[in-house]
């Protein structure tokens, strides 16, 4: 992008789905990801507006996960996050509640106006993985907005009450998400298919050569008894060659990760209990993702001591906590490079089924998660989990008969991998002069 600005790319912490979408996409354009709900791009108005957004949320999101008295609350996350059928096709542009809500906000200067000025100031266009920044500055005139859609569907809020004359580029993970924006009225033209952007440590460039590599050695692991690898030695063969001999009988690592909310996180002394001997035996490895939450690295330290975990083998049990995003970002990064399933809520890390990663699916918090979850069913490569308590004898039946390594194989074939290069390629684009 010789000779115009860097774009600002922006995120909001509402969750890790956002930031963890913004941040290959910053490091690739060698520039820092902006958070629109802080200081500098949100005054203190603003700033308190969204963290007492933010608070509901989690809180909704955490309460919602407990039996019977989370019930109400489910319902009302549900109905907060409801998107419409698709089906029959039909047109879906008029603008909703929550919509006008936002426009008033927009309109009143509660909501962007840092954001904005500082897009006036620079010159520079915007790319974001969150739906506010993009309505704002939209809104104001500014041009060169890119917004990356961070669900395999989503709400009407993602759109503007006027989206026929709105100027945003969107920016969609899947088809269905393709199709969505346009029944809300999105011209088709402003809408890319590019698949969500994904950490380029993690997939290589464009050859795929990390993503290759890290599934070859995980098939391995996740077919002990040879079982999916006897089927598809063929199709294995054409697409990854001979896989790495030296992985044969390690043990695989299960990572279990919440979200940034900290829902979920109590499934954790359902299932730890059930899995101690095979952990003991050296039969499988577990990670337990905390993130940035001191509360739910609390509550694993408690379940481990609890499930009697505190003295096992070097490796067999790793808890991975930070202080910051980066630190975190990082953190994880490495260890789904090494993973060999995923077990967290249908979250945006469902797209990380593409890199070769079995995903299994906890509830779903939201009705963007179950469309989530839908997406990777379909395609093969997500499992519903069974009974948290009852995991150390589910998990052992699908390595054996071949099921997690299957689920791993059709997320590579059928998922999009190339997100973050797209993108690059649509700003690239829209950067040269016309």
């Amino acid at each position: 992008m010789t000779g115009a600005a860097a774009p600002l790319v922006v995120a909001a912490d509402m969750g890790y789905g956002h930031l963890r979408a913004a941040w290959p996409i910053a490091e690739a354009l060698g520039v820092e990801v902006r958070e629109v709900d802080r200081p500098p791009l949100a005054g203190a108005e603003e700033e308190r507006l969204w963290a007492r957004t933010r608070a509901a949320y989690e809180l909704t999101s955490r309460l919602s996960q407990w039996p019977v008295v989370g019930a109400p609350l489910r319902a009302a996350l549900d109905a907060a996050t409801a998107i419409e059928p698709l089906h029959p096709l039909r047109d879906l542009s008029a603008a909703t509640g929550p919509v006008r809500a936002l426009e008033r906000l927009l309109g009143g200067g509660k909501l962007g106006q840092g954001l904005v000025e500082e897009l006036r100031r620079s010159g520079a266009p915007l790319v974001t993985t969150f739906y506010t920044p993009a309505l704002a500055a939209d809104r104001a005139g500014c041009r060169g907005v890119h917004c990356v859609v961070t669900d395999s569907d989503l709400h009407r809020i993602w759109a503007p009450a006027e989206p026929a004359t709105s100027r945003i580029r969107y920016l969609a993970p899947t088809p269905r998400a393709v199709r969505r924006l346009v029944a809300y009225g999105v011209p088709r033209e402003r809408v890319v298919l590019t698949g969500f952007p994904l950490p380029d440590e993690l997939v290589g460039g464009p050859e795929l050569p990390a993503l290759t590599r890290n599934l070859a050695a995980r098939l391995v692991r996740l077919d002990p008894e040879r079982e999916f690898r006897r089927d598809f030695r063929h199709e294995l063969s054409r697409f990854l060659g001979p896989l790495p001999d030296e992985e044969e009988g390690r043990p695989p690592l299960l990572v279990f990760a919440v979200g940034g909310a900290g829902a979920q996180a109590g499934l954790a002394a359902s299932f730890l209990p059930g899995f101690r001997p095979a952990l003991e035996a050296g039969r499988l490895r577990l990670a337990l993702v905390a993130g940035l939450r001191r509360e739910v690295g609390d509550a694993f330290r408690e379940a481990i001591d609890a499930a009697g975990l505190g003295a096992l083998p070097p490796g067999a049990l790793e808890l991975v906590e930070a202080t910051s995003f980066g630190g975190y970002y990082r953190a994880f990064n490495g260890l789904l490079a090494r993973a060999d399933a995923l077990w967290t809520k249908p979250s945006e890390l469902s797209f990380y089924a593409a890199l070769g990663l079995p995903v299994i699916c906890a509830w779903p918090v939201g009705a963007h998660e179950k469309y989530n979850r839908r997406w990777l069913l379909q395609a093969g490569a997500g499992l519903k989990q069974g009974e948290p308590r009852f995991a150390a004898e589910w998990l052992p039946e699908w390595l054996a008969d071949g099921t997690l390594a299957g689920a791993a194989f059709s997320g590579f074939l059928r998922l999009p991998k190339f997100g973050l290069y797209r993108i690059l390629e649509e700003l690239r684009a829209a950067a040269r002069p016309a």
